[in-house]
């Protein structure tokens, strides 16, 4: 049999004194004049009977919810995401928030918002902009941090940071003298959005300074493949390769002793994530560490402070990415 919630009418009884006096001490009201002694009891009582304000009763106190709907891709979540997700959800839960995440189907989740009425949505997925203005209509805060509509990307928080991420690595090999650049995409067709605005960057970043357009391989998690790859950039003229990621980097080092080259002397590679072990690799990687703390940090700032959700002006959330120098390129 499942037990009785407690409620704050237990524990009114319990510390014997009024619903209204519980609720005064529990929510610490200013300007109760209530004794220290009755404080104390209302507090034992609680501990006592294990009572915790439910969700419901905080919404109808507070006029808003304590929740946070965070959207993300319905594609594999590597290292990088999961770190926002754990760093955004540490610092919400500091100033009495809880995270919920979702995975953005496009299909049987499109109701969720609406059944959670949650306090804001931040959106990391590519959602549709009339869903966007429905969540707003019902007075939901939306941090876009992913924008799919034709003419939005310029105000999309999550697509400019990894547009930049490519930039990053691009300037960071020019700067080294390299010319002629490579790109190691990933297999999975699932990783395409985040994949093609990093791409994007590097031939932008190339196009400005008049180089090559960069020579695109696609790198799976198998030596051999990269073996072959790493083969037609050289043959190609390519002497540095920008990788999706540091997944994608480990198999173009792997590939490179296979055919036999140096790295970084017959070819430069440059990752993205900074996952744990990239220090590790031989020789140890050259990446791009996106700074999960920093993009969290700003999203929570944006959610406490309840900013609109287009964000016009200024340098974006999440540029705030540096090169982490090491031995591969």
């Amino acid at each position: 049999m499942a037990r009785r919630r407690v409620t704050a009418a237990d524990v009114a009884r319990e510390a014997g004194v009024s619903q209204t006096t519980v609720s005064y001490v529990l929510n610490d009201v200013p300007h109760q004049k209530i004794a220290a002694g009755t404080r104390q009891r209302i507090h034992a009582a609680v501990e006592k009977l294990g009572y915790t304000p439910s969700a419901a009763a905080r919404t109808l106190r507070k006029g808003q919810s304590d929740i946070v709907l965070l959207l993300l891709p319905d594609m594999p979540l590597g290292h990088t995401a999961i770190e926002l997700v754990e760093e955004l959800t540490q610092v919400l839960q500091k100033q009495g928030l809880s995270v919920i995440t979702r995975i953005e189907d496009g299909g049987s989740n499109a109701a969720q918002w609406a059944d959670l009425a949650p306090r804001a949505v931040v959106v990391l997925a590519p959602v549709e902009a009339s869903r966007r203005k429905r969540m707003e209509a019902a007075g939901i805060q939306v941090i876009n941090a992913w924008r799919r509509d034709p003419g939005e990307t310029a105000q999309d928080t999550l697509a400019r940071s990894q547009h930049h991420v490519g930039r990053l690595q691009a300037r960071y090999l020019a700067a080294a003298g390299h010319q002629h650049l490579g790109y190691a995409a990933p297999a999975d067709p699932g990783l395409g959005p985040f994949y093609e605005l990093r791409l994007q960057g590097v031939r932008d970043f190339c196009a400005n300074l008049g180089l090559p357009e960069p020579v695109v391989r696609v790198i799976d998690a198998d030596a051999d493949e990269a073996a072959t790859a790493v083969r037609e950039w050289r043959d190609a003229g390519v002497t540095a390769v920008c990788a999706f990621n540091d997944e994608a980097a480990f198999a173009l080092l792997a590939g490179a002793r296979m055919a036999g080259l140096a790295i970084p002397e017959d070819l430069a590679v440059i990752g993205v994530d900074d996952i744990p072990v990239a220090r590790f690799a031989h020789p140890p990687l050259t990446t791009v560490d996106q700074r999960m703390s920093v993009v969290a940090e700003g999203l929570a700032q944006a959610i406490l402070r309840g900013e609109e959700s287009t964000v016009n002006s200024g340098r974006p959330r999440g540029t705030s990415a540096t090169v982490v120098a090491r031995d591969s390129a």
